[in-house]
Order: C-alpha cells, then sequence, then structure tokens
C-alpha cells in the first residue's frame, strides 16, 4: 500500500477522533510510518490560532476572520508538517482540512465558497487529500455525543442548532461534488463497522 495524506472531516461529534486512531493503527501494522496531525494546530502557530478560534469566547470574530485564521494555520501545518512528511515517503492523517472551511465557514456561514477555495488553494500549496472521509451523523446524535464527551462547548460547537444543521448538509453536498476525492460514511453505526467502511475505502483507493 502505498503512502498518502487522508483527511477525516465532519461535524461535531461525528467520531473523527476516534476512527483517526483506528485508522493509524491499522496503516501502521501494515508497516506504514504515519504522522498524524489535526487542523488547525501541531505547531506552535496553529496552537495559538486553535485556541482564538476554539476558546475566544470573548471574542468578536467575523466569519470571514475565522476564514483567514484557519488558512493561516493550516498554511503553517502544510509548511511544517503535512508536505514534509510526504516528501518523505510517510502517510499523513489529518483531523479536518480545507473542507471543513468550505463549509463551516463557507457554506454554513455565508463566506463565498469560490473565494475559500482560492484562498484555501494559495495557502496549502496545492496540497489536498487523495481520499478524504466525510462521517456523517444525524444533528441529534452528534449533540447527544457532545454533551458525553465535553464538559463545555467550544466556541464553533456553541453556534446553534441552525448553524450545525447547514454544516451537516454542507459536508454532504460538498462531498457528493467531489466523489473521486471525498467518500461518505454513516458515522451513526458502531465504531467498528465505521471503521471497516473506511478501510474499505483506503484499500479500494490504493488498488486504483
Amino acid at each position: 500500500m502505498q503512502n498518502m495524506f487522508i483527511t477525516i472531516d465532519g461535524g461535531d461529534g461525528c467520531g473523527k477522533s476516534t476512527q483517526l486512531k483506528l485508522l493509524e493503527k491499522r496503516l501502521s501494522d501494515c508497516g506504514h510510518n504515519v504522522v498524524t496531525c489535526y487542523d488547525p494546530g501541531c505547531t506552535p502557530l496553529g496552537e495559538r490560532v486553535r485556541e482564538i478560534l476554539l476558546h475566544g469566547h470573548e471574542l468578536e470574530i467575523a466569519t470571514r476572520t475565522e476564514m483567514f485564521l484557519f488558512m493561516a494555520a493550516r498554511s503553517q501545518l502544510v509548511e511544517e508538517i503535512i508536505r514534509p512528511a510526504l516528501a518523505t515517503g510517510k502517510t499523513v492523517l489529518c483531523d479536518r482540512f480545507l473542507l471543513s472551511t468550505i463549509v463551516y465557514q463557507g457554506i454554513a456561514g455565508g463566506v463565498s465558497v469560490d473565494e475559500i477555495t482560492e484562498a484555501g488553494r494559495i495557502a496549502v500549496y496545492g496540497v489536498m487529500p487523495d481520499i478524504g472521509f466525510v462521517l456523517d451523523v444525524p444533528y441529534e446524535v452528534s449533540q447527544q455525543r457532545l454533551k458525553i464527551s465535553r464538559d463545555k462547548a467550544d466556541r464553533m460547537e456553541s453556534k446553534g442548532e441552525t448553524y450545525h444543521r447547514k454544516v451537516r448538509e454542507g459536508f454532504v453536498s460538498y462531498a457528493t461534488i467531489e466523489p473521486n476525492r471525498y467518500v461518505i460514511v454513516d458515522a451513526s453505526q458502531p465504531v467498528d463497522v465505521v471503521a471497516t467502511a473506511i478501510w474499505t475505502a483506503v484499500c479500494n483507493k490504493t488498488a486504483n
């Protein structure tokens, strides 16, 4: 199996972190040298930006400004971690990437998707996932999971039901536009069933 850049996206509470760990183990067991990261974060700059975006409840941040902050952190992540890892033959797994900004700040937030796509093209140096997974769960399921796993909602999670329903719809609709890159997985299924669906898609991708 060749080295790849794989992303896992979806609304809050969809189970990204769990599936990322399971996929990392499976790839490692197959002999891959795996680098796992999350967006925004994983660099000194990215962690500062993450703190502002997710925990700056007292700040008024315009949606377009959010978009640029996410792009700045992502650009640094690509420069410091993702590009060097791919260049040395490693497989990279990333919790969120450009698709999240297209959905959260674009489709749900109202910023032009074309403008975000253009800013993203510059920010990521043309680096895009070989395969990206969208974990899809109903809004009610995601909220129930968040109540169990979180003591307090972060700034993005606190944006309300209407916003997060648009987020879910946005992920599915955009992923459908690029079926050669994105795979939608019903993440309301048991964890092992979701993990098997992800692994099967990864194996199919490398076989083609």
